[in-house]
């Protein structure tokens, strides 16, 4: 195996970090109402950061599979939009440091980038990291946001109820270091909120609001999470006016929110997703017109610069 030191460059002015915590929130993996990446651009762009190390990218990504953009001005080319897969130093609303992983999903070399990753959490003594996801399901946008948190020990996620219990999905590079992590004996906390699925395609805030506020909850960080709050309400009273305007998207979310009480009741099955009456309808099944009907926000495009 090559030397995964090789893949990044760290910098050589890093100051007193302490036992930091480590945000992974990598794009390319599912992302439902954008609140992965909503929540990573936000903490950079409300905190101090800087960037201290670097992934060489050539190695890691399929430019094929997920082409970078370029600008084209008249007659010449005047701008490339270059991937970048960074971990950033950041100082939380108590100037406390902690780290971010930003940047696309590596497409090659998983398990060399996370040894990679391994030994920069050994080098700069880092006390848990943190994953940050979102998943589409069939929850109303009129009820509190779920989220599912796993953790390589059990300590580390206490007080949270388990939404799933046994499933077989596609792997991601995230998720696959917080299992790496836990085959070392090192700690690490996946956070994933639950999104509804006829927004899924639009921005979310509210789900990125949780995901830092679990961050917090987890760590002891204080993030800032006030304007994605506000931003969370002015897309719930557009949602509304939305629904609002026919009896069919009315009735949908009418149907999930029966769907969800009745899970929060204890009568459903051990899950949102099936029961032991019989299956639940499928999110398309309840949502396909609510979904064409908020379509024309349009789907994002999954540009890898992160």
């Amino acid at each position: 195996m090559l030397d995964p030191n090789e893949l990044y460059q760290l910098t050589d002015d890093l100051p007193e970090l302490g036992q930091p915590v480590l945000i992974q929130a990598l794009s390319g993996f599912v992302d439902a109402g954008n609140a992965t990446r909503l929540a990573r651009e936000h903490l950079v762009s409300a905190l101090e950061s800087r960037t201290i190390a670097t992934f060489d990218l050539d190695q890691l990504l399929d430019y094929r599979s997920r082409r970078p953009t370029m600008v084209f001005v008249e007659d010449h080319w005047e701008h490339y939009e270059q991937p970048k897969l960074e971990l950033h130093l950041l100082r939380d609303d108590e100037n406390t440091p902690f780290l971010l992983l930003s940047g696309p999903e590596p497409d090659f070399q998983w398990e060399r980038f996370i040894a990679a990753l391994t030994s920069l959490i050994r080098r700069l003594g880092v006390r848990v990291t943190i994953g940050l996801n979102a998943i589409p399901m069939a929850v109303p946008h009129t009820r509190p946001i779920g989220v599912t948190a796993h953790a390589t020990r059990p300590e580390l996620i206490t007080g949270y109820e388990s939404w799933l219990q046994r499933i077989q999905v596609p792997g991601s590079a995230g998720n696959l270091l917080e299992f790496r992590l836990g085959e070392q004996g090192w700690d690490a906390v996946g956070f994933a909120v639950h999104v509804p699925h006829y927004v899924a395609q639009t921005e979310y805030p509210g789900a990125a609001e949780l995901l830092l506020t679990s961050v917090s909850r987890a760590t002891g960080l204080l993030l800032p999470t006030e304007s994605l709050r506000t931003a969370a309400e002015a897309v719930r009273v557009d949602i509304d006016r939305q629904v609002a305007q026919t009896d069919e998207a009315t009735s949908l979310v009418r149907a999930l929110e029966e769907q969800y009480d009745a899970f929060t009741r204890g009568r459903g099955g051990p899950n949102l997703l099936a029961n032991e009456s019989g299956p639940l309808p499928t999110a398309d099944e309840l949502g396909a017109e609510l979904e064409r009907f908020l379509a024309e926000q349009g789907r994002p495009g999954d540009n890898p610069t992160g």
